[in-house]
């Protein structure tokens, strides 16, 4: 997939798993963020880790670690607008760091979407629901996501209502899981 930045978005609190940081968590033997990594990594030309806390445990793992520039822990939005800043491709695709079995034909099937549909961002939809996180977009949309987190502006939806979007179906819904919580780390761990 040429052309294509990852964002792993890693830079929340983690305040329903009780704090910390989830990307950190051990899944299954290794980092809940090494999963996302792996399945992230062959789809794109560039991977960045968006991080706010412990940014030398995440590079560690190889790749370049970008914070928040908006203050706060604004969401993924303030995420986004890092990967987008930092961004030297023409597209940037997001997943977050709790999310161990994210689809290996993500972008495939968002850029598929994102180019027939000559929209500005191509999100996942899986049961019912847009998966806002897994999204690809077009550089060119920093300059709205800037306007739009500077005048305080922070929930996803209200800012895709502002762009060109398509919604891509995906049948497999554990594909979207992610590890909110204690009972859900423990739960997915056992299956």
């Amino acid at each position: 997939m040429s052309q294509v930045t990852g964002l792993i978005l890693a830079g929340g609190l983690a305040r329903r798993m009780g704090g910390g940081d989830k990307g950190l968590r051990q899944f299954r033997g290794k980092l809940m963020v090494a999963h996302a990594i792996e399945r992230l990594a062959p789809q794109v030309d560039t991977l960045l880790i968006n991080a706010n806390q412990n940014r030398e445990s995440y590079a560690a793992l190889g790749y370049a670690v970008i914070a928040d520039v908006i203050d706060g822990y604004a969401g993924p939005l303030a995420g986004l607008h890092a990967g987008l800043s930092a961004c030297t491709t023409p597209l940037l695709v997001t997943a977050p760091c709790d999310s161990p079995f994210l689809p290996l034909d993500l972008v495939t099937r968002l850029r598929a979407a994102l180019e027939d549909d000559a929209a500005q961002l191509a999100v996942a939809r899986s049961g019912g629901w847009s998966q806002p996180v897994f999204a690809l977009c077009r550089r060119e949309v920093l300059d709205s996501l800037s306007a739009f987190l500077a005048a305080g502006g922070r929930k996803v939806d209200a800012w895709f209502a502002t762009l060109t979007i398509v919604q891509v179906p995906f049948a497999d819904e554990a594909a979207f899981a992610n590890i909110n919580t204690p009972e859900e780390l423990e739960r997915l761990e056992n299956q």
